[in-house]
């Protein structure tokens, strides 16, 4: 008894700890599906011993208010559904009885309470007792309604969801340190936080899934009619199927086939009795309803062997281990990929090279490892940086332990350097996206700038990377190859000295007759006798070249690229003297900062004020009261459009 009392407080550390981090932080040291195995373990231990230990998870309900919103307490407890993964045993649950089944969303339960048709609060669930005051969020969630024609008081509750599509996006805009593991702690922190215009921007939906009252309303002793009624007033309802025991089987298998291509998160069905009076007569137990049910995917499992561990680097220093197995078949699709998102997870699977390991794919989605069979723990936590070489660390952060590159030269941290040094008016090396770029830096096939021109040594891994193939190999192979023959100032631009841009490269480089190795020792002195560079600029010049790590890199490229005279505009005609000003809507370009690259690009200059120095004010509104062009005109500055711009300076 003394052994399995202390597994059970082994059981509650653990998933309490688990829980604590997915449901406050962006990280996870547990998988879904080790979760769900413990807990089970618990639950069993619990009803074998008669014994429920102080803290047990078994006893609580949702995450612990630790934010600085507004709390309130529930008028009753929310409670969660008992569960299931076996579809008869669903059936039976039903009986004779019609139910609905619907996706069991996965995201944030809310309460709206509205009154006089005004939505007038919004409550999380929070730990079941208590919840957190959303209402300033709650209204810009994408699709709520702020009024509805009923004028009684309504209060009904659903799941605030943010889909696939804009989790992805909001994802990528978010700094890497920002970004979180899935759509439903995006979705936690786009809620349950003091700026409603953070909300607003993420793309929140709300689904109903239950009416709790509608004064004067009679809803025919129908659950289904509670939903209508809900759609009458402007809300989304969740998707759901009207079914009997002998339908479920046949309705689990059609929300089974939606997954793939459905955009809003789920992590599996609910099923609820139709004829509200019956199930409310069932009452409740201390922590689940007994008028509805979960019914959760059982997970396709596969067992492969652990081939690698690919240590993936970023740019803000963190390194996230992905594993590499044997090919699997999972939910229809291969699988040979797997995050293991940190430190914590590969020791809690005690991982080693080798080992055999089941995956499957977490809410029929996205692949995970759920146990390793053999745990050898065997597999060396990475010490050196993957792209620069240099020692990791290991930090602790929200329980969670995390790898790190602390080289703050680590090329990693410079996808932003490497981007620009590619870009079109830089090396204009076609087709290497920053997304391309972190890949590459991934495997440990990107190291240094120079190495950009020796990824033809790579043909096949490149070949096999996600996303790639011999046709993508092949064009980013000649656009590699056709970049090593540029200009000086291309070649200058691209090394992302600060302050020069396209412009202030020509003048240098046409200041020291194209001569890279003049540019590149030229003194502060010989700088600012340049025409437009001033003592700032010069100064920042000669100590990036100053620099031996910088020397270093120009060294190597300096035996790759080939420089040719500089390159005619095709016709266009020089801008250099020209200083220009640009306000207002543009219609040409796709924005002003296009515009003023452009204008660079050929010679000119762009200042944000008119002056007496200004050559032209560009504004395809000419008749503006603007202060720009009340200034031009007192001045006699032309105010030109953009095609008139593009036609006098022949810009195509």
């Amino acid at each position: 008894m003394s052994d399995k009392r202390q597994r059970m407080r082994e059981l509650t550390e653990q998933l309490n700890q688990a829980a604590q981090v997915y449901y406050q932080g962006q990280d996870e040291i547990m998988s879904n599906f080790t979760y769900d195995r413990l807990y089970d373990e618990l639950i069993a231990l619990e009803k074998e011993t008669g014994v429920v230990l102080s803290g047990s998870p078994t006893q609580k309900v949702g995450y612990e208010v630790v934010s600085e919103l507004p709390k309130e307490r529930h008028p009753s407890p929310m409670l969660s559904l008992d569960k299931t993964k076996d579809v008869d045993a669903l059936a039976a649950w039903l009986g004779s009885k019609e139910g609905l089944l619907s996706w069991k969303m996965d995201g944030l339960t809310v309460v709206l309470t509205y009154e006089a048709g005004t939505l007038r609060k919004a409550v999380t669930r929070g730990n079941g007792q208590v919840g957190e005051v959303i209402t300033n969020n709650a209204r810009v969630f994408d699709n709520i309604p702020l009024t509805i024609p009923y004028k009684g008081r309504l209060v009904l509750r659903g799941e605030a969801v943010i889909p696939y599509s804009a989790f992805e996006r909001i994802n990528q805009s978010l700094p890497e340190e920002e970004q979180y593991k899935n759509p439903r702690n995006l979705c936690s922190g786009s809620v349950r936080q003091l700026n409603n215009e953070i909300t607003a921007k993420r793309n929140v939906h709300f689904f109903a899934f239950a009416l709790v009252s509608a004064e004067g309303v009679d809803f025919k002793n129908s659950q289904e009619q509670k939903y209508i009624f809900l759609k009458e007033q402007g809300f989304s309802v969740v998707e759901y199927q009207r079914v009997q025991a002998d339908t479920v089987k046949e309705a689990v298998e059609g929300f089974a086939a939606k997954i793939e291509t459905h955009d809003f998160p789920s992590d599996g069905l609910v099923l609820l009795f139709d004829d509200i009076a019956y199930g409310e007569s069932l009452g409740n137990t201390a922590k689940y309803p007994r008028n509805a049910i979960a019914f959760k995917w059982a997970d396709e499992v596969a067992e492969t062997t652990l081939r690698e561990v690919e240590w993936s680097a970023s740019r803000t220093g963190l390194i996230n281990p992905v594993a590499i197995f044997d090919p699997v078949e999972l939910e229809g699709t291969t699988v040979t990929r797997a995050s293991v998102h940190n430190v914590s997870i590969v020791k809690q699977f005690a991982l080693g090279i080798g080992d055999t390991i089941q995956v499957y794919k977490a809410n029929m989605i996205i692949p995970q490892i759920a146990e390793n069979l053999t745990r050898s723990g065997t597999l060396e936590i990475a010490k050196v940086c993957p792209v620069c070489q240099k020692p990791t660390s290991i930090h602790r952060e929200h329980g969670v332990e995390v790898l790190f590159c602390e080289n703050k030269k680590c090329l990693a941290k410079r996808v932003k350097s490497v981007s620009h040094f590619v870009s079109r008016d830089a090396m204009n090396i076609d087709g290497m996206s920053e997304a391309t770029i972190e890949k590459l830096m991934a495997r440990g096939l990107l190291h240094t700038m120079g190495d950009l021109f020796r990824l033809a040594e790579h043909r096949e891994e490149i070949i096999a990377m996600e996303g790639f193939g011999e046709k993508s190999f092949e064009k980013l192979k000649r656009a590699i190859e056709e970049a090593r023959d540029t200009t000086s100032a291309r070649f200058l631009y691209s090394l992302g000295v600060p302050n020069i841009g396209p412009a202030n490269a020509k003048l240098i480089c046409k200041a020291f007759q194209q001569d890279f190795n003049r540019v590149r020792h030229a003194k502060q002195e010989e700088l600012t006798a340049i025409e437009g560079v001033g003592p700032v600029i010069a100064k920042e010049f000669a100590a990036f070249f100053a620099e031996e790590e910088n020397n270093i890199m120009i060294d190597d490229l300096l035996t790759i690229v080939r420089f040719s005279e500089e390159e005619q505009q095709d016709g266009t005609e020089s801008m250099e003297g020209i200083r220009f000003v640009i306000t207002g809507s543009v219609n040409h370009f796709a924005n002003r900062s296009e515009l003023k690259e452009k204008i660079e690009s050929h010679g000119g200059k762009v200042t944000g004020s008119v002056t007496a120095k200004t050559t032209y004010l560009i504004n395809n509104d000419s008749g503006s009261h603007s202060s720009k062009n009340q200034k031009a005109k007192e001045l006699g500055i032309p105010i030109i459009t953009e095609e008139e711009f593009m036609e006098k300076f022949q810009i195509r």
